[in-house]
Order: structure tokens, then sequence, then C-alpha cells
């Protein structure tokens, strides 16, 4: 008795942003590659296809792409990644602990200009 068949095994290769050509979304797209190999006894012995697919995660549609479109956006999402970007309106450089306020009181980083210190609030009452 010979057991033979194959098995498909999906890898994702990149997760990219652009444009999605139906539902019209910047969204995100998985970069997959599906290689189907043919097995003999449960062992995967030989590649049969290979097939490269972009799938919106907005919509849910899945494009097939050629080789060369998948491998460059590929390179680009890992060009990407080697350069980290400070979001848009955040300093590149890490707020001081503990900086002497003027009142006395360190001001914590991530308090508002102008908030009042401890004690400067009013009382009740006056």
């Amino acid at each position: 008795m010979l057991i033979w068949g194959w098995r498909t095994r999906i890898y994702v290769l990149a997760m990219t942003t652009f444009l999605c050509g139906r539902c019209g979304n910047p969204a995100s797209h998985a970069v997959r590659k599906a290689v189907t190999k043919f097995t003999l006894f449960f062992i995967p012995l030989f590649p049969i296809s290979v097939k490269y697919t972009a799938q919106c995660t907005f919509c849910g549609i899945e494009n097939r792409i050629p080789k060369e479109d998948a491998v460059r956006l590929q390179a680009q999402e890992e060009q990407n990644q080697a350069r980290p970007q400070a979001a848009p309106g955040y300093p590149q450089g890490l707020p001081q602990q503990g900086v002497q306020h003027p009142s006395g009181y360190p001001q914590h980083p991530s308090q508002p200009q102008g908030f009042p210190q401890p004690g400067q609030f009013p009382q009740q009452g006056q």
C-alpha cells in the first residue's frame, strides 16, 4: 500500500499598507506565499506549485500577485522595519526624569505645561 498526496503550507512574507483595489481603503495587506508539496507517507518531498497572494485585512479580498511584486513588497517592509521612526508630533529623544520645576516640585514629563502644582489649588470656602 502506497500513501501519497499533497500538503500546502502558507508563509506570511510581510504585512504592508497600501490602497486596496476592492474597498479603496489604505489598509494592511498580508503578503503570503503558498507552497504545495508532494507527500509520500506524509513526508513532504518536492514542491508542486508556489503561489503568491496579498490579502486585505479590511475587506478580506485575496489577490494573486507575481513573485517579483511579493519579493519587492517583502524587501520594502524589511527596509521600513530596519529604520525606526517616531510618530509625528512626538520628540525624538526621551524626556529627562526628575527635572526640577521652579516651584520646587519635580515636573513629571507627562504633566502638561501650566498645570497647577501641589499646593497651588484654591482652598474650599475662600
